[in-house]
């Protein structure tokens, strides 16, 4: 039994605090300052079953829920790691999980589930379709028992770090198809097998993230490597969202957490003219109220989470927690950073990195104006604005 697998949710957070207190501040900074994959904090989650927690059980995991995975990320990014550098190996098996065949269930969870296999690029985003993904151009072109793949991505995180890539294509031109949004399909990518059709070129960013632009020339994929129906592939990924923004909002409650517990902390401490500056309601009070947004956003998530768990497609509250969970989480980084003043911009203290990380999911995976924009049309039934 994994460590995954035990207990109640406090003691399951308790657990992963344990385990993240073994990769403290000096950890996150050196590979920060050297933009490094962090490979043993992974293979630390790894080896405790955490990544596999949405995997049933007959295929090597813990066989549990959102709720259960949640409490994993928050936990995480609480104590000033970033789970982002693995989230994906947690969820991105969702729409194997969901829409793959017996065999192709059988041929990967297991090796995914163990750590085997990493699975943490999805490989959706291009260039000029941006997050219009109907507008995707690369191309999977059925030639007898293989599709031939040749395109571009952009933005696909940890490819370099993935044995297997989950990849979306046209596999009907968009001019032959009734809606823009069929006539795309998944496949499961071996990275292991792709010779010099596929290479990767690294994206540099504000943090350290691991992120490529990914082009495919004359890609072979077996056929039974399409993951679902032929040209159904965007109602496969969309089935997967709801848990991708249901976890990222955890994280960014993670990071919340994470400001308001040092600011909080420092603001006790640090003395002024006399007295602690947590006195001061300039100081006090903003960390207050990023706290308040904080449990706010927690709570939408729990509700996501356990309509997920019950069978449920929460697409409303699933983009609700998403947006007040990143929204919460920067104006607590704000917070934080105001009441540690020039400390704050120091490396050394953790708070300016983590600022860093926290700016990221109020763009990312899906930017806080197309949320409003999805409420707006799919729950107040007002015009589509884009």
């Amino acid at each position: 039994m994994t460590q995954a697998e035990n207990g109640s949710p406090d003691e399951l957070a308790a657990a992963v605090r344990d385990l993240c207190s073994r990769f403290g501040e000096e950890y996150w900074r050196k590979a920060d300052e050297a933009r490094a994959y962090p490979e043993a904090f992974v293979a630390a989650l790894t080896e405790a079953g955490y990544l596999a927690c949405l995997i049933p059980e007959e295929y090597g995991g813990a066989g549990l829920g959102l709720a259960e995975a949640g409490t994993i990320l928050e936990e995480i990014n609480r104590t000033g790691a970033n789970a982002a550098a693995c989230h994906a190996q947690m969820y991105t098996m969702g729409t194997l999980l969901r829409h793959g065949s017996r065999e192709q269930k059988a041929r990967f969870l297991p090796g995914i589930a163990s750590g085997e296999l990493r699975l943490q690029a999805f490989a959706v985003t291009e260039p000029d379709a941006g997050s219009d993904t109907a507008r995707i151009r690369t191309f999977a072109e059925r030639r007898g028992d293989r599709y031939v793949v040749n395109g571009q991505k952009v933005f696909i995180s940890r490819v370099d770090h993935s044995d297997l890539m989950m990849l979306l294509a046209r596999t009907t031109p968009e001019a032959k198809v009734a809606k823009r949004t069929d006539g795309l399909s998944v496949f499961m990518v071996d990275l292991r097998e792709t010779g010099g059709s596929v290479r990767t070129r690294p994206v540099a960013t504000m943090i350290n993230h691991h992120t490529s632009e990914v082009f495919f020339d004359d890609l072979e994929l077996p056929a039974e490597n399409r993951i679902g129906e032929e040209g159904e592939g965007f109602r496969h990924i969309l089935s997967g969202m709801n848990a991708e923004r249901i976890l990222l909002a955890s994280e960014s409650v993670g990071d919340g957490l994470y400001f308001v517990d040092r600011a909080a902390a420092y603001a006790r401490e640090r003395r002024v003219f006399g007295r602690a500056i947590g006195k001061n309601q300039g100081v006090q009070f903003p960390i207050a109220d990023a706290y308040i947004d904080v449990c706010a956003a927690a709570a939408v998530r729990d509700r996501a989470a356990r309509l997920y768990d019950g069978g449920g497609s929460p697409g409303a509250e699933a983009n609700m927690a998403k947006y007040l969970a990143s929204r919460a989480a920067w104006k607590a980084a704000n917070a934080a950073m105001d009441a540690f003043g020039g400390w704050g911009m120091a490396s050394e203290y953790g708070i300016e990195r983590k600022f860093r990380e926290a700016r990221l999911y109020m763009v990312a995976p899906v930017a806080n104006n197309l949320v409003l924009g999805h409420i707006a049309q799919h729950v107040l039934k007002m015009p589509r604005s884009f």
